[in-house]
Order: C-alpha cells, then sequence, then structure tokens
C-alpha cells in the first residue's frame, strides 16, 4: 500500500471512530522519519486508546501492522509508526500544549481531513 494511501485510510478509520481535527501532513520534504503524519484529537484518555486501538486492528485486517505503537495504555498522547506513516492520537490537552501540527504542517503539505 503506498505511503499517501495509508495515511487516507488511516484518517478514514479515525473519523469513523470520531476522531477530531484530523490532519495529513505530508512531511518527506522534511524530515526522512516519514512520509505523512497523521495528527488527530481526543476528548478523553478513554477515547485515545480506543482510536489507537481501532487503526491497529483495521489495518491488520488489510495485513499493515505498525513497527510499534507507545502510549496506548496511557492514553495521553499514543503514536502508532508504520514506517513510512506516523500516527499520532492526543488527547485534546496534550495536543494544545506540543502543537506538533505548528512545527511540521504549513499550507502547502496539511489538509484536514474530512469524510
Amino acid at each position: 500500500m503506498e505511503s499517501k494511501d495509508k495515511a487516507q485510510q488511516i484518517a478514514k478509520i479515525l473519523s469513523s471512530k470520531k476522531a477530531q481535527e484530523i490532519l495529513i501532513i505530508h512531511v518527506s520534504e522534511k524530515t526522512i522519519i516519514a512520509d505523512y503524519f497523521i495528527v488527530a484529537s481526543a476528548g478523553s484518555s478513554t477515547l485515545v486508546a480506543t482510536l489507537a486501538e481501532e487503526v491497529d486492528f483495521k489495518m491488520g485486517q488489510q495485513g499493515v501492522k505498525p513497527l510499534r505503537m507507545e502510549g496506548v495504555r496511557e492514553g495521553r498522547w499514543a503514536v502508532l509508526d508504520y514506517g513510512d506513516v506516523l500516527v499520532h492520537v492526543f488527547h485534546n490537552e496534550e495536543r494544545e500544549f506540543y502543537q506538533l501540527e505548528r512545527l511540521w504542517a504549513d499550507d502547502k503539505n496539511c489538509v484536514k481531513y474530512e469524510d
């Protein structure tokens, strides 16, 4: 699966489970870490964990497994590393504090996902 298609699929999964403010940020020109970052918010730590687990489950059904997952149990900032796509699911407070998109996004490389 191409990284752009993977990013779109992950954003769709997050949207279907009520993630908020989903952004797809194309970062390949800024870093070698990944081609895309997906950034999404949730209003509770339970929902952060649920969103991360749902992405893992649904992508796994398509044969795509993360290289690693971090922070799911704590539910404040979960990261799923798919190699070419990094998924960040933040509790609203953490997202506001870290402002990850401010560091990586600009008008030409960031798209707000809308289903």
